[in-house]
This record gives structure tokens, C-alpha cells and sequence, in this order.
């Protein structure tokens, strides 16, 4: 049977989390190409892939390789990918079985269509250990739902609302297209994943059905706030990256170029609050070098950053300055529900 949703799963150590993510992707059945991806692990995820690729012939593929990182599975993925649309899940993380049976109906429509969609969004959960309340996030402000839509149909994001690795299914040639290339041995690349295609991307469609699970809670997660101090770096190094993947001033499309800004811009209020919160000289020292980089090297980003919204806090100078962006920082950390 031909495959319409290729998903790649990038695994390092997972063994303790990586079936349940597995096992709500195999309701996808036979048009469905699970790649678990395991990059170098040092635990029985290679075996645990394996299992399910005897169990499953023809559904899981076991692809294994030396440590490449997050981004260097991810690309794995894409190049093995055999199906027309691709999309990652995380090994800790899940979809809603529904909802995707859902998602395969859409996609197997879109391949009729004589211009297929190159972006599918759907939602995404926060699943944060402890929470109560799992937020999620719709675009149903932002996108007209269940309909062909191009980005002149976009209306306006919130801060906090972006279309990230979670939301997104792309279709595979767009991917290729855009010569996206993600970095190795580098966290956070997810960024570039979802934003390097844009550009490319000409009719869309938004499904306002909860699909992915985001999982937070381990304490070694990327995403917790200690942890992306500690590898500030890469933050900054993926900053700088999706930076220079394109060149704002050349997209035409007014809502496109709004958006794309948008983006660009709050990761790059992420690293400046996450090197001021860290309270290090050799971290302030960092900020101070990624503005200045910004400066001579994207005048017209430095600017837009500098007069926009977090302008004005991110300007505050001493004790009171930084205690209001870390402030701007804990709000959003509340409102977004990331770290």
C-alpha cells in the first residue's frame, strides 16, 4: 500500500518512554512510515526498535546511526523519508490516535489535489507533569480552519502562538526544496526545522484538532530552564542560524514577512533573557557579542528587535532593567507554558 505520512523518531536513550510514542503512531497503519531513528544510544532503544520493526514489517523501519544529535537524526529521517508528507515526534513525546486518523484522511485528500498542501497544521498539547490544566495551542485566531488557505489568509499571531515542530506536517519535496540543512550535535534545531521552509510554502491548511502531545517533565529536558542555560551556546549558535536563513527584506508576501519576523525575533528575546538570568560576566559578555553580531551583520533585524515590543525593557540598564526582562521572561514562561 502506498504510504501518504512519513514520521521520524529521533531516539537517544529512550527506552524508558520511546513505546508509548511507538504505539500511538501504529494506528496509522499500513499508510503510515514509522522511522525510529536511534542516534547512537547506549541503552536497548536500538532493540526496542527492532522489536517493533519485526512486529511491524512494512509500518517501523529500525534506522540506526552514530550520534549525529537531534538534528542530525531529524535529517535522517528526511532522507529516508518514503512518503509524500513528513513529521517528527520527539521519543518522549505522543499524538492523539484520533486525531490522527483524522490527519490520514486529510492527507491522503491533499494527495488528489491537483496543487497538493505543502504545510498541514494541526494543534498541540503542553502535557507538563503536574499541570492540571493541559494548555493548548490553537491557531483557530490566527487560520481559517478546514479550508485551503495561503498566507494572504493569515490573520494575526500571538506572542507565544507559533507554528512549531509539534503543530506541523510538511510535505516532503518542500523540505527538500528549501535545502534545509540542520546542524549536528546541536539542540534547539527544531527552530530552524520549522522556519527555513516557510518561504517555500504556498497553501496551507489548519485542522483545530489536538494532535501532538508535547511531553515536559524529565529533568535532564532540553527545555528546562537550567538545561538551556547550560547549553546557551547552542541556543545562540541556532539563533544566529535561523537569522541568517533568510532574508526578511526579500519576502513579498506582507504576512509571511510579519510572521517570519515574529519568530525570529522571540528566539532571540530567549537568548538575550536566558544569558541576563543566568547572572554570569562571561554570559553577559555573550549578550552583549550576540547583539553586536545582530548589529553589523542584520541591521535591519537589530532595529525591528530594538523598536519592537521587548524593545524598550530589553534597553533598561542595571539591577531594575534586568530585573524587568526576567520578569517579561517568567510571564511568558506562564502564558506559553514552555520550560
Amino acid at each position: 500500500m502506498e504510504k501518504i505520512l512519513s514520521v521520524a523518531i529521533p531516539s537517544y536513550n529512550s527506552a524508558n518512554y520511546m513505546r508509548k510514542c511507538i504505539e500511538s503512531l501504529l494506528c496509522g497503519g499500513d499508510k503510515i512510515d514509522i522511522m525510529v531513528i536511534d542516534d547512537g544510544s547506549k541503552d536497548t532503544t536500538l532493540e526496542i526498535a527492532k522489536e517493533y520493526e519485526a512486529k511491524y514489517p512494512g509500518i517501523v523501519r529500525a534506522i540506526h546511526q552514530e550520534n549525529k544529535g537531534h538534528g542530525g537524526a531529524v535529517m535522517t529521517g528526511i532522507k529516508n523519508a518514503i512518503a509524500p508528507y513528513f513529521k517528527v515526534v520527539d521519543s518522549d513525546d505522543w499524538v492523539d490516535e484520533k486525531s490522527l486518523h483524522k490527519i490520514m484522511q486529510l492527507l491522503d485528500g491533499f494527495l488528489k489535489m491537483e496543487n497538493p498542501i505543502d504545510l498541514l497544521i494541526a494543534n498541540y498539547v503542553y502535557d507538563k507533569v503536574g499541570s492540571k490544566h493541559k494548555k493548548v495551542i490553537r491557531y483557530t485566531n490566527a487560520l481559517p480552519t478546514d479550508k485551503v488557505i495561503t498566507w494572504d489568509d493569515a490573520g494575526h499571531f500571538k506572542k507565544g502562538q507559533y507554528i512549531l515542530m509539534h503543530s506541523a506536517i510538511y510535505r516532503t519535496q518542500v523540505l527538500k526544496d528549501s535545502k534545509l540543512e540542520l546542524p549536528e550535535h546541536t539542540f534547539y534545531v527544531d527552530n530552524l526545522f520549522v522556519y527555513v521552509p516557510l518561504p517555500y510554502v504556498k497553501r496551507m491548511y489548519y485542522t483545530n484538532t489536538n494532535l501532538y502531545h508535547y511531553f515536559i517533565g524529565r529533568d535532564d529536558q532540553s527545555v528546562q530552564e537550567s538545561v538551556m542555560i547550560s547549553r546557551i551556546d547552542q541556543q545562540i549558535k541556532v539563533n544566529k542560524l535561523l537569522v541568517d536563513s533568510v532574508d526578511l527584506r526579500k519576502i513579498e508576501n506582507k504576512h509571511l514577512k510579519k510572521y517570519m519576523y515574529n519568530y525570529a525575533e522571540i528566539i532571540t528575546i530567549i537568548s538575550t533573557i536566558l544569558l541576563i538570568k543566568s547572572g554570569t560576566k562571561e554570559n553577559a559578555e555573550k549578550k552583549a557579542a550576540l547583539w553586536k553580531w545582530l548589529k553589523e551583520n542584520h541591521l535591519y533585524m537589530y532595529k525591528k528587535i530594538r523598536n519592537g515590543v521587548f524593545g524598550p525593557a530589553l534597553k533598561l540598564p542595571g539591577k531594575f532593567g534586568r530585573s524587568v526582562q526576567i520578569s517579561l521572561y517568567n510571564a511568558a514562561q506562564k502564558i506559553f507554558g514552555f520550560n
